[in-house]
């Protein structure tokens, strides 16, 4: 991690946490694997990452931030990705994308948490909502093959719920949850959030109006640097601010206890053993987590034990991962476990 801060382990993690906390779900390799030889999962997902360098290298090219930027972008693509990126100058090659797909999502924002309102019943209501966490959570550069749909026409956020691969899922702990919610409230809620555009903004912040107006606190954690196009910690505080009404509160929903944190990370994917010290603070109390994400949730802590009640929750957008878990490209995470 390139930032300065200091970093300490989530406090919510179940410990000793050198002993008991691993921040990675797919065995790259084992003991007797050689050590002279890549093993076939580090080539999957050598060439997943190389696969990735060409929408890099075409946003890198674009953008109007930094000198000589196609030159920079063809130097890049022959070496590495974030960075090198910022070695040569290149803070957020996604911001363009990101504010577009953000000003796009803003707009549809008061008619999703309308739709969910309408719902009367508590069950089939965070159903919805649970369900438009992953709906959204299709919006993701990081995947090549997604890339490139975006990159042609976008993708529509209402089709995407609809069109969500059929339970069960391959972790599916969703029936739980709902019977949990309809008979407990939380007190404070730690979510940790990924991606910019439909991803925070129709489907997390949805999500997380609805636990305000069950009275948690919520805090929402996000990047301290870019990656891909991971909301970041600044880009959030002004999502949030721009939704808010004159009153401070989000489509009726009083968001005074919602709080945005600095995570203190810069990757698509996070070791929860070394966040910044305000988050690890605000979520000394928290009697709920949630991780979203293939990065955050499935890829690094999908197994990761917490002192309190935690959610894992992401889309399934690499074959690699989707071949590890058993389970279909795109399919869904829903893991829940109490504490």
């Amino acid at each position: 991690m390139e930032s300065s801060s200091p970093s300490v382990p989530f406090p919510q993690l179940l410990g000793p946490v050198e002993s008991t906390y691993r921040p990675c779900t797919i065995p790259y390799r084992f003991p007797s694997d050689n050590p002279r030889k890549a093993t076939p999962v580090e080539i999957q997902w050598i060439e997943l990452f190389l696969n990735s360098v060409p929408s890099f290298k075409q946003r890198a090219e674009s953008d109007p931030t930094v000198p000589d930027a196609p030159a920079k972008a063809e130097k890049f693509a022959q070496r590495l990705r974030e960075l090198i990126l910022r070695e040569l100058g290149f803070r957020d090659i996604f911001k363009k994308v990101k504010d577009e797909e953000n000003a796009k999502a803003m707009t549809l924002f008061e008619g999703v948490v309308q739709r969910n309102d309408e719902i009367e019943d508590d069950g089939r209501r965070v159903e919805n909502l649970v369900r438009g966490v992953l709906a959204g959570n299709i919006f993701d550069l990081g995947s090549a093959q997604l890339a490139e749909v975006f990159a042609k026409d976008g993708m529509s956020f209402l089709a995407s719920c609809q069109n969500l691969v059929s339970r069960p899922w391959v972790v599916d702990d969703l029936d739980a949850f709902v019977s949990k919610w309809t008979k407990k409230s939380w007190e404070k809620a730690v979510i940790f959030v990924d991606n910019s555009g439909a991803d925070i903004i129709l489907g997390i912040l949805p999500f997380a109006r609805e636990l305000l107006r069950r009275g948690t606190k919520v805090v929402l954690a996000a990047n301290d640097m870019p990656s891909i196009n991971d909301v970041t910690y600044p880009e959030l505080i002004e999502i949030i601010n721009k939704l808010k009404d004159a009153d401070g509160k989000l489509a009726g929903v009083d968001a005074s206890d919602l709080i945005v944190a600095n995570s203190g990370n810069d990757l698509p994917v996070i070791d929860l053993s070394s966040v910044s010290p305000e988050l690890a603070f605000m979520a000394n109390d928290a009697d709920l987590v949630v991780l979203e994400g293939m990065g955050r949730a499935i890829e690094t802590n999908l197994y990761a034990q917490m002192k309190c009640d935690s959610i894992k929750i992401g889309m399934v957008k690499h074959p690699e991962v989707a071949q590890f878990l058993g389970g279909r490209l795109y399919d869904c995470v829903f893991k829940f476990n109490e504490a």
